[in-house]
């Protein structure tokens, strides 16, 4: 757990209307609001590339410089275009350090699960999990240790643990994580086949029947 935070460059922005919007992003700009509970929405704008270069850094906490004033924030939420995946609008919300905060971050597996050693599929069902902490506390991820998962055994929210008391598990405990089962396509596609073949036999055995019936009558035919 760090408490160094990537400087997230920002400025007030001015062009609050949809045409203001369009015009700052063909500049490079991203418009987007930053806002505290209590406090009134402030606009803002900031560069398409250091947004991109904050998302990518793997950080969940960034120092913003607005109005001369250090302060500390998280990304709520981004919209995307529907077509481009382009940012098209990004909310700040700021943290204080001094009051938890809750915030998702991601959930990776580490270690070979003794089932998928012995032939299991391993499926995990949740990349993401819910914590609550101080701002200086936030880790980049959660690991869960599979080493020992066996197959058909599962590991939920409950299982996950973390590296200080004053991180929280929000996520309910009984969402499945993780979790080793057989493979079952080779058993059906076995299953798929005998019938193939067992209809194939009544087939044959039809039509050899049919054969006999009408050989059977050419012979009465003959001896008549």
């Amino acid at each position: 757990m760090g408490t160094s935070y990537y400087e997230l460059k920002i400025k007030n922005r001015s062009l609050i209307k949809k045409k203001g919007a369009k015009s700052l992003r063909r500049e490079g700009l991203i418009p987007g609001v930053l806002y505290f509970k209590g406090e009134p929405t402030e606009n803002i704008e900031v560069n398409k590339n250091i947004i991109n270069k904050a998302i990518n850094s793997g950080q969940r906490i960034f120092e913003i410089q607005l109005d001369g004033e250090k302060r500390y924030s998280m990304i709520k939420e981004i919209q995307y275009h529907p077509v481009t995946d382009d940012i098209i609008h990004i909310d700040l919300m700021r943290v204080r350090r001094s009051e938890k905060i809750t915030i998702v971050i991601p959930l990776t597996l580490v270690g070979e699960a003794i089932g998928v050693k012995e032939g299991g599929v391993l499926t995990q069902s949740l990349n993401q999990v819910e914590i609550q902490c101080f701002p200086t506390d936030v880790p980049e991820q959660i690991e869960l240790d599979v080493s020992n998962l066996e197959i058909n055994n599962s590991y939920s929210v409950s299982d996950l643990t973390t590296q200080s008391d004053e991180i929280i598990i929000t996520s309910p405990p009984e969402i499945n994580v993780v979790s080793i089962h057989m493979p079952v396509e080779e058993e059906e596609t076995v299953e798929e086949d005998e019938m193939d073949m067992d209809s194939d036999d009544q087939s044959e055995n039809v039509g050899d029947s049919a054969q006999q019936d009408e050989d059977s009558k050419e012979q009465e035919d003959a001896s008549n």
